[in-house]
């Protein structure tokens, strides 16, 4: 197991050799906590069979709880999912980049396994800079929340190094998480979207953007 790096963000040169750190630990297999614009993240390749099951290994998660993937850029979208409908489009035209996920059908040509996600991949586009520079380098990446199961996710670099440091091969140091709160879950694989799990948007927020469309998503209870 190589030995944990933590790199500060507090200059430009600094920034760039913390970007340039955990692009190179994730392109190797590794696996990195990266800011995002709502809480930090443990990020893997998404492409990384053995890397995305030392993910869940990490934060003590089992294969029924696969990671969401994070992008770059909207038009990703559509190289990991299909049958994506005009719904979830406009929610990601209003809240990309934002706390805003989506789950889809994934597309069937996709070589990965992130678990048991039954056909389904949860896209996200994330509002955070520095995240976006590593992702334009590394391409699509699995990214959970940066804590151990069932303890609270973590808002700085010195949380996420007390759950996670010796599990990891790079911790990005950029200060406190801007939003400190999960993103919003929409499940748009059928005709009438579902929320799965409330977090930095509001079903009103979300249903704003959709009822003059004629559309609407519930709230799923379960």
């Amino acid at each position: 197991m190589s030995t944990m790096e933590r790199f500060p963000t507090g200059s430009e040169e600094e920034r760039e050799t913390a970007v340039a750190a955990a692009s190179r630990a994730l392109q190797r297999g590794g696996l990195a906590v990266l800011p995002t614009d709502t809480v930090y993240g443990i990020a893997a390749d998404a492409f990384d069979a053995d890397a995305v099951a030392d993910l869940l290994a990490a934060k003590g998660r089992g294969r029924d709880m696969p990671p969401p993937v994070l992008v770059s850029a909207r038009t990703t979208l559509d190289a990991l999912a299909t049958k994506v409908p005009g719904y979830a489009r406009a929610l990601v035209e209003e809240f990309w980049p934002g706390p805003l996920t989506i789950v889809c059908h994934q597309q069937q040509s996709l070589r990965w396994d992130l678990g048991e996600t039954r056909g389904t991949v949860a896209v996200r586009m994330p509002d955070h800079d520095l995240m976006r520079e590593v992702l334009e380098r590394t391409g699509p990446l699995a990214v959970s929340s940066a804590n151990l199961s069932g303890r609270p996710a973590a808002l700085d670099a010195d949380a996420a190094e007390e759950m996670l440091g010796e599990a990891v091969d790079v911790i990005v140091d950029d200060g406190a998480s801007p939003g400190g709160e999960a993103s919003t879950i929409v499940d748009a694989t059928g005709g009438q979207g579902r929320v799965l799990r409330l977090g930095a948007l509001s079903l009103e927020q979300l249903n704003a953007v959709l009822e003059p469309l004629g559309a609407t998503l519930t709230l799923d209870e379960d």
